[in-house]
């Protein structure tokens, strides 16, 4: 394929917070290893990139580094030179919204203006406006890795009250703007067939213009470390606190009825607990404050050494568009039980123990089987991690890419 001039759109690329910007440094890197010049255009929180790729900051207001009114909007005051764009953003986040998918899509359209270089542009799942205007001058690829519709579903079945589920209507105005836009877009990627089935569900997207590519590992650094000796009662998750679609409300109460069998049982939790919120309510409910622990900001290198002291790795989530969890712990080699939801069945194969969503009891039983029977899990799971290295390594991922970007790019100049 002949060498390209990529550029990659990002609204945020926050780089240890969510699969944004784990997403954003991976398929930047794999596409400038195999010769093309990439640029990622990201709006802040700016990702964690390899040096081979150019980050080009295209600077909102980033109203979200925090949630202080006063300093909110001494931000909005000092910035210079002002546009119809930065007051839209500043009000839309006062009455509760989340407005930097539009903002930044407007921002992107307005550089892209002005520089047109590029052979073509990657979205990251803004779905915004600008977008349509974008694809009009530039051959676009979208990149959808689930609809916002199911977090904003799980969130409104996690709380009844009138006034959250308010809130909650509010922060996903944005849908309303991604429903319009998704089904004139032309070309979409996805990472798994239950996100594609979803997209073209909830946003009423033709299916032949969803291809499916599944997200790549870096295999190379996510590795069983050997070495490291696994604490036999350490269990491992990854989930965004007081995030209803995470499920971790269901690994939390699992691990309080396994105190009494296994008294040395603890949890790691790589994310970030939010203090006084309901997953830290519900930690102080049952009782086990002393048995999770939370870890954030940390490497991949980190996090797959996690994985390697630990005995088991627990995907509970009610919902995912693509699991990085569920790739990363088989990768590394640990006993992995995950919910049998969305996506994750067809990521694992047969290599994983799989359980019905919100259910504590399955949850809990799967651990003893586990801890009960280690060496045959184990087994399983060194299957498992080559399971991932032959169907998520990024060379293969890459060249699905390649072959996307050439029809795509193909497809606008037809047209």
């Amino acid at each position: 394929m002949q060498k390209l001039n990529i550029a990659i759109l990002s609204y945020r690329s926050a780089p240890f917070g969510g699969g944004q910007g784990i997403y954003i440094h991976d398929i930047s890197k794999a596409l400038s290893y195999k010769g093309h010049q990439v640029d990622v255009i990201s709006g802040p929180p700016y990702p964690n990139l390899d040096e081979k790729v150019n980050l080009i900051k295209l600077p909102g207001l980033d109203l979200f580094q925090t949630f202080s009114f006063k300093d909110r909007l001494k931000i909005f005051i000092n910035k210079k030179n002002k546009r119809a764009i930065d007051f839209y953003e500043f009000f839309s986040t006062f009455f509760g919204g989340f407005p930097e998918m539009r903002t930044f899509g407007e921002r992107a359209k307005k550089f892209l203006d002005i520089n047109n270089q590029f052979d073509i542009v990657i979205d990251n799942q803004s779905i915004s406006y600008g977008l349509l205007e974008i694809q009009k001058k530039f051959p676009l690829l979208e990149i959808i890795h689930h609809p916002i519709t199911k977090d904003y579903k799980f969130e409104l079945q996690s709380n009844r009250s009138l006034m959250y589920r308010l809130s909650r209507h509010r922060w996903y105005s944005f849908l309303k703007m991604q429903k319009k836009v998704a089904p004139q877009l032309k070309k979409i990627v996805t990472p798994s067939f239950n996100s594609r089935k979803d997209i073209a569900s909830d946003f009423s997207v033709n299916k032949e213009n969803i291809n499916v590519i599944n997200n790549g590992l870096d295999i190379d650094i996510f590795i069983p470390y050997n070495e490291i000796k696994r604490n036999p009662t350490k269990l491992i998750t990854t989930a965004s606190a007081d995030v209803a679609l995470k499920g971790l409300d269901y690994s939390l109460k699992s691990l309080e009825s396994l105190t009494d069998d296994f008294p040395e049982i603890s949890l790691t939790v790589i994310g970030k607990l939010k203090k006084g919120g309901h997953t830290s309510r519900l930690i102080d409910e049952l009782g086990i404050k002393d048995k999770v622990f939370f870890k954030t900001d940390l490497t991949k290198e980190e996090i797959a050494k996690e994985y390697a002291s630990s005995s088991i790795a627990i995907v509970s989530s009610l919902y995912e568009g693509f699991g990085y969890p569920v790739i990363e712990a088989m990768s590394c080699e640990i006993p992995l039980i995950a919910t049998n939801a969305s996506s994750i069945p067809e990521l694992v194969g047969d290599y994983a123990r799989l359980i019905p969503p919100k259910n504590t009891n399955e949850l809990s039983n799967s651990i003893r089987s586990i801890l009960n029977d280690y060496s045959h899990y184990k087994k399983i799971a060194v299957k498992g991690r080559q399971h991932i290295i032959d169907n998520f390594n990024w060379l293969k991922i890459t060249e699905e890419y390649e072959d996307i970007i050439s029809k795509t790019i193909n497809d606008f100049h037809k047209c």
